[in-house]
């Protein structure tokens, strides 16, 4: 798989993540090992998870693998926080206290002294970004973290905390796919300002660019679960139909799957370092490695930001 820097940094990942969200949850510890094996033999090295998923099982299962399994040298391994919440006054949020007390709980976790990547997963309007940013300096400077990064900040948001921060941000997770590109109005000029490489979360629309959503719902889709249904509905619209009819077409003619040419379209978007795929099994997963192959021909790409595209207005578009 080939490598891209993250950022205006020295640290080199896949341009491929695996994400484990669902693990702890719909993945269960066997399968998850299966995907972490597949995406390392493929090349792979950048695995993001949370403090928050599985209320912490997903990074305890991630820990185990890379004890037991796949050498911790292997992985650039990327967590995030400030969402996760429990009892106390060091329970969740942005505050120093907080991200101090929930870091060592990550490298518990994880079974590890540092972590590759830490970023903050939302911003915290209750408090001061300058205490959130003491944090992530202190997390570097003891050597806990290597690199920080943020995670579903907007444009604005971004470019504050980047400006202020001591320790740069090399990285910043957003919603990116051919059915959501609101981050190219203010977040991606941002992110290229201050160096800072994207990582899409949701690269394929929630599983709706796969097209499996296109005569109904199937059952063992998440669209049918009721933890997912809300998830993914949100982009089951009329726009996202005509756009994912665009992608079927494109793959049919370049003899792929949808999937890849919705993964293949956002990788090799501007500023983007490695969208991050997570999937139910490692049949899913194969599919994902499979676009590793693909470069959109620049007349299909072209076609597919004409049916994407977005709406620019002031001041964006300029004062012309």
């Amino acid at each position: 798989m080939e490598k891209r820097q993250l950022g205006r940094s020295g640290l080199r990942i896949s341009r491929m993540a695996l994400g484990t969200m669902t693990w702890g949850g719909d993945t269960d510890p066997d399968e998850a090992a299966s995907q972490l094996v597949a995406f390392v033999d493929a090349g792979g090295t950048l695995v993001d998870t949370a403090d928050l998923y599985a209320g912490g099982e997903a990074e305890r299962m991630l820990g185990e693998l890379l004890s037991d399994l796949v050498p911790r040298e292997d992985v650039v391994l990327a967590t995030k926080t400030v969402a996760r919440r429990t009892d106390g006054p060091f329970g969740g949020g942005a505050s120093r206290g907080a991200l101090l007390s929930a870091l060592e709980g990550s490298l518990k976790r994880l079974r590890t002294d540092h972590i590759d990547l830490w970023q903050l997963h939302a911003w915290d309007s209750c408090v001061p970004i300058e205490e959130t940013l003491s944090a992530l300096d202190y997390a570097v400077t003891s050597g806990k973290v290597r690199y920080v990064g943020v995670s579903n900040y907007a444009g604005w948001q971004l470019a504050t905390a980047a400006s202020l921060a001591a320790v740069p941000f090399v990285s910043g997770q957003f919603e990116y796919s051919l059915l959501e590109r609101g981050i190219e109005r203010e977040v991606v000029p941002a992110a290229a300002h201050h160096g800072i490489g994207i990582l899409p979360w949701a690269p394929l629309g929630r599983g709706v660019l796969t097209g499996k959503y296109r005569t109904g719902t199937p059952a063992d889709s998440r669209g049918a679960s009721a933890e997912y249904a809300g998830y993914v509905e949100h982009h089951r619209t009329e726009r996202a139909a005509r756009i994912v009819q665009a992608v079927v077409t494109a793959a049919e003619g370049l003899g792929t799957s949808p999937l890849a040419v919705a993964l293949a379209w956002v990788r090799d978007r501007p500023g983007v370092a490695a969208p991050v795929v997570g999937a139910r099994d490692t049949g899913q997963l194969t599919g994902s490695l499979a676009a590793e192959e693909l470069t959109l021909p620049p007349a299909i790409r072209s076609a597919l930001d004409d049916v994407s595209g977005i709406e620019f207005g002031y001041p964006e578009r300029g004062t012309r």
